[in-house]
């Protein structure tokens, strides 16, 4: 009996301390909003990981592409908690990014984002890159979820052609 006593207790602060983000992922609008809005932000403020989370579906990967030493084209997949890991250890400096232009193409349940985007460090400072994402979403029938974004930057020497800016 004093175990559900205590139960009862923790019980209502544990569902008040869930947030709902539903309205994440209801559109494709919202999930790319979503998307750009929870990495960005100054040096120290803490993002909204458990937000970030719940854009992707559970097997998602995150695949940036670029130049090695070399000049020979890589890439590295993660999932979205190895890109939590990545981030909150080396990006040191604010981040922001945002869509500068998109381009959507669906059918049925598959719907495909090619974003462009920008960075700065400050939100008012330069910009410090640019390039495409390419996102692919899941249409489900409650909710969009994101199971790819596979990205090419400036910073690896393609240059953003003009088709991708307007």
């Amino acid at each position: 009996m004093k175990y559900l006593f205590i139960f009862s207790l923790v019980l209502p602060i544990c569902t008040q301390a869930q947030k709902d983000y539903s309205h994440d992922v209801g559109s494709v609008d919202a999930i790319i909003t979503a998307l750009y809005e929870v990495i960005s932000g100054d040096p120290g403020t803490a993002r909204d990981w458990d937000r970030f989370r719940n854009l992707f579906t559970a097997d998602a990967r995150l695949i940036p592409t670029g130049k090695n030493a070399e000049g020979k084209i890589t890439y590295r997949t993660m999932s979205p908690e190895d890109y939590i890991t990545m981030f909150t250890t080396r990006i040191t400096t604010g981040f922001f990014e945002w869509e500068l232009h998109r381009v959507t193409e669906e059918y049925g349940t598959i719907v495909h984002v090619f974003s462009t985007y920008e960075t700065k460090e400050k939100k008012d400072g330069p910009v410090t890159n640019r390039g495409i994402n390419s996102i692919q979403i899941l249409k489900q029938n409650d909710r969009y979820a994101i199971m790819n974004i596979f990205w090419c930057p400036e910073s690896a020497g393609f240059a953003l052609p003009e088709k991708y800016l307007k």
